[in-house]
């Protein structure tokens, strides 16, 4: 296709479109020159900024001695050394900002081997200091980037005016020609200065206007696209950090759980609140295994019908749970769910040992109860026993049946009270070894089940979770002597020891077939009675004990667990 030539007006109007168009090309080259060396600016003042945070990032995991500090002091280094940042070694950029980066670069290469040589306190001392000369090298380079563009809307401004001055000398004869693809460039550079690149110049002209405002068209459109791509570079790197903001608060938070002294059912309901915080994550569950086959379950948020995921709580290569979540877009970061699951792993770990150091202290002290009782009731009554029965062979010689009988009551106290003082002391001497309720209780009931030739059935559906080495200790003597009785008084075929929870409730029930007994008998009331009578008091509970002559027995107890 022929195209047609330019038609100069004449050799005034060619002079003065030609150096308008000398004018428009020295401006716009001078612009894109400008722009092109630009464009690496704001990329470079994101990554110098970016390495404030991750200075800090450094000291909070030095501090926590997190596991994760290689990966952080990597992802430093490759920030450090950037295709951006080594760019500030090209000729335009101002000497001052090359040697203060290259400052940076001799700054980090000392301060990175104490690292290696364990001088962390002296690198945490240094932080800051490092910090402020990141700050001073981000304010130059935002500076230098002020500079270039205000050079360049200096030198485009000039370049306007001249051309504006060329097309008012040349108005009358270039009306029509001139004057309207100007007022439209005019229009379209107000545009691209408002943030608007999307143009759409009507310039049909045949001479270089034409061809100048298609290259304008062409470089807005660029500049547009370039616009975009760096708004949607910096929204996304504001959203990281946003988001390690966000977990490294919902972890700080699952942490702060585990510094109370005595960890229940509402600090790991803190957590699992805690963790609905985390975006996408719509519910939460969390099952805390019991030995007894009985979990104990805590959730939080509304569950919905999407698919629940888990992932077990292991810890010591022991599996103490699950803990389970639903979620929906965005998805949420599961390596922050893996770190929130071995925190709560370590929590259910602390709460057992916690309260198995409480039984130990508890047991430590009714042993030396019972070995005080020992060294000093039991002996006594041993030594009268004895002195008794040589008292009987004496006056039996002289056949003195009224002080026999005498002496056969006494003998027959003495000896009760000797009993009473055993199973007293077995009572104190009871270990339990096990932090878990349903552990504890059948290790417990063991020894009495050898004992005896009636079934021994124990059905517990209770969480020892919210239960503290208090309630456990109490419970379990309870248990043990309404069983101990059972077996030494009932005569049963079969024994049931049942443990429920409903709510904050507790109920225990120990039921026997055997003979049973008239509980209004005073002779009957064993001070195996008044034992349970007094711990279920300590509890703040209410003992019932239901029962007949010659239809079993049931030793009902019912207390409410304190919050």
């Amino acid at each position: 296709m022929q195209t047609r030539p330019l038609k100069p007006v004449t050799t005034t109007i060619a002079r003065t479109m030609l150096v308008i168009l000398l004018l428009s090309v020295a401006t716009t080259s001078f612009a894109l020159l400008t722009l092109a060396s630009s464009l690496n600016d704001a990329e470079a003042v994101n990554v110098s900024g970016s390495l404030r945070m991750q200075s800090y990032r450094l000291a909070y995991d030095i501090q926590t001695n997190s596991p994760q500090i290689t990966e952080h002091l990597d992802q430093f280094e490759q920030s450090l050394f950037s295709p951006s940042m080594a760019a500030l070694e090209h000729w335009t950029v101002p000497t001052d900002i090359k040697v203060h980066y290259y400052n940076l670069i001799g700054r980090w290469e000392t301060l990175h081997p104490l690292l290696h040589n364990g001088e962390k306190q002296r690198f945490l001392d240094e932080v800051a200091n490092f910090v402020d000369r990141i700050d001073g090298f981000v304010f130059e380079l935002q500076e230098f980037s002020v500079i270039k563009l205000q050079v360049l809307s200096i030198t485009g401004g000039i370049g306007l005016s001249l051309i504006l001055i060329a097309a008012l000398y040349t108005i009358h004869f270039t009306q029509r020609k001139i004057v309207s693809p100007l007022n439209q460039l005019v229009a379209a550079s107000e545009q691209v200065q408002n943030g608007h690149f999307d143009l759409a110049l009507n310039v049909k002209s045949e001479n270089e206007l034409g061809i100048l405002a298609g290259a304008f068209s062409k470089m807005a459109s660029e500049l547009g696209k370039l616009y975009r791509d760096l708004e949607k570079s910096v929204d996304e790197k504001t959203r990281r950090l946003r988001h390690a903001n966000e977990s490294l608060q919902v972890l700080y938070n699952c942490s702060q759980e585990l510094s109370v002294s005595r960890l229940s059912s509402q600090n790991f309901s803190a957590m699992l609140d805690t963790l609905i915080a985390i975006e996408g994550l719509t519910a939460t569950k969390l099952v805390i295994e019991e030995s007894n086959g009985v979990n104990t379950e805590i959730t939080a948020g509304a569950s919905s019908k999407q698919p629940w995921h888990y992932q077990d709580l292991e810890l010591d290569g022991q599996v103490l749970g699950q803990l389970w979540w639903q979620y929906t877009l965005p998805c949420p970061d599961k390596s922050l769910i893996d770190n929130i699951a071995r925190t709560m792993a370590r929590a259910i770990y602390y709460n057992r040992a916690q309260k198995q150091a409480e039984q130990l202290l508890l047991m430590e002290e009714r042993a030396t109860i019972a070995r005080e009782l020992h060294d000093s009731l039991a002996q006594s009554l041993s030594y009268l026993k004895i002195q008794m029965t040589l008292l009987k062979r004496q006056l039996s010689k002289n056949e003195m049946d009224n002080a026999m009988q005498i002496i056969t009551d006494i003998d027959s106290g003495l000896s009760g009270a000797y009993t009473q003082l055993r199973e007293l002391l077995s009572t104190f001497r009871l270990t339990i070894k096990e932090a878990n309720f349903g552990e504890a209780l059948v290790e417990m009931l063991k020894p009495l089940d050898e004992q005896t030739d009636a079934m021994l059935i124990i059905d517990n559906h209770l969480s020892s979770l919210n239960l503290d080495a208090h309630h456990q200790v109490h419970l379990l003597q309870l248990i043990r002597e309404a069983v101990l009785n059972a077996i030494k008084h009932a005569k049963a075929d079969e024994i049931i020891v049942t443990c429920e929870q409903d709510g904050d409730q507790v109920n225990i029930r120990i039921n026997d077939d055997g003979e049973g007994f008239d509980p209004t008998n005073e002779k009957l009331n064993h001070y195996g009675l008044a034992i349970m009578t007094e711990r279920a008091s300590r509890l703040h509970g209410e003992l019932t004990i239901n029962t007949t002559q010659g239809s079993g027995s049931e030793v009902a107890l019912s207390f409410t667990l304190e919050p």
